[in-house]
């Protein structure tokens, strides 16, 4: 097995690389025009994909479950400090119709790559359980259904390894959508051209958009002392509810949405963030550079979201699950992005629930804060979460159909 220059030990190395190469995107971006046309979201995860790939850096470390673990937790709230909750709940419910409709589409995908393949890859039927849940929320359901059902390490692992590459290349393919023009043509973009109105003084340059700002030390202590406070107390309550609330397959239905809905750290965040920013925004709306320390954060996330993206071990592994799971992703997306425009739905809508049934709400949300969304952020973090609850009985149902 080829090892990579740096180890995945050498943990000051793996940092000094995200945060450099992030800055090194944030730079681009912000510098060049041809660069804001990829955007630094697409030259961040480029970076880290080719890097991997030439053995440059490894593919697992612990440095990156860092960043799931932490940075991802801490970037949220940053980035919430501005939400209108009135907002958001007249935002919601459009975005959770378009949720599920996506979400049947990975269902339909896993059943036609189920009995087209099924005859070539071992246990077939949990491999799709699986992955119905993972492209249903992310790879929190996962992690969940392959315990639950007693998958093989071996299978686990090449279906992750399929599992992240195919995110991250159908990340790349959203994110390059905004900038195509059968897309700009055929569907409605109001999110696009509320962004393209604020910066339209800059000739395409987004710099403009993020000029420098009065910002005191006293800014950046409210800031990260009160994202810490909010992920902790978020955290720790969901972990106490779920200690609380049993879960289990002969638990009662509403046992188990409880404890999906109020024992994800990640729904309470959001929550938590969004209602006490609600009933004290004149604190938060004083804090200055909020936003741009958050968006710095996503910067290293995009980083991360490249690295799983290891040819060889796919090759190796993986070759017919990277097919199947790739007829899940495609029909998932034909179903969100046709019968998203026949309800009139926006492309950056389509884009963000499509993201949130694969990647998961955490990679939605980045990626509408990346493109300047920032309507869109709070809604399909809320959406999203709930696919960890949605993904868990779609994959479950989808099993047990198959069986």
């Amino acid at each position: 097995m080829i090892t990579s220059i740096i180890s995945s030990e050498d943990t000051w190395l793996l940092w000094a690389f995200m945060a450099g190469w992030a800055a090194v995107s944030i730079y681009l971006e912000q510098t060049y025009q041809w660069a804001s046309k990829i955007t630094g979201a697409i030259i961040a995860l480029v970076g880290a994909m080719i890097l991997v790939n030439l053995n440059v850096i490894p593919s697992q470390a612990p440095a990156y479950d860092t960043v799931w673990n932490y940075v991802i937790p801490l970037a949220i709230p940053l980035l919430l400090f501005q939400a209108n909750l009135k907002k958001i709940w007249n935002e919601s419910g459009k975005l959770l119709m378009l949720f599920l409709i996506s979400s049947i589409g990975t269902v339909i995908g896993g059943f036609i790559a189920y009995f087209s393949m099924h005859q070539w890859i071992p246990e077939a039927a949990k491999v799709t359980d699986m992955e119905t849940g993972s492209y249903t929320g992310g790879g929190v359901n996962f992690a969940a259904l392959s315990a639950k059902l007693n998958v093989p390490g071996e299978l686990a692992s090449s279906a992750i390894v399929a599992d992240n590459i195919l995110m991250a290349l159908y990340f790349f393919v959203l994110i390059l959508m905004p900038t195509l023009a059968f897309f700009r043509r055929n569907y409605p973009t109001p999110y696009i051209d509320e962004m393209e109105q604020k910066t339209k003084q800059t000739k395409g340059n987004v710099g403009e958009y993020w000029k420098r700002k009065d910002i005191s030390l006293k800014d950046i202590a409210f800031a990260i002392g009160s994202a810490f406070a909010l992920v902790a107390i978020s955290f720790k309550l969901a972990e106490v509810i779920d200690g609380l609330i049993p879960a289990g397959e002969e638990v009662h239905f509403l046992f188990n949405l409880l404890n999906g809905l109020f024992g994800d750290g990640y729904l309470l965040l959001t929550t938590i963030t969004v209602i006490v920013v609600t009933v004290f925004n004149r604190f938060f709306e004083r804090i200055h550079g909020a936003q741009e320390l958050g968006t710095y954060f996503i910067y290293i996330f995009f980083v991360v979201i490249g690295v799983p993206a290891s040819l060889p071990l796919l090759i190796s592994n993986a070759p017919l699950l990277l097919l199947f799971l790739a007829i899940m992703v495609l029909f998932n997306m034909l179903v969100t992005f046709t019968i998203g425009k026949l309800f009139k739905f926006s492309l950056e809508e389509m884009i963000v629930a499509s993201n949130a049934n694969i990647g998961g709400p955490t990679t939605a949300a980045a990626f509408a804060i990346a493109k300047g969304w920032t309507k869109l952020i709070v809604p399909i973090m809320l959406v999203g979460t709930l696919g960890y609850v949605i993904g868990n009985y779609l994959g479950s149902m989808v099993y047990y159909f198959l069986q």
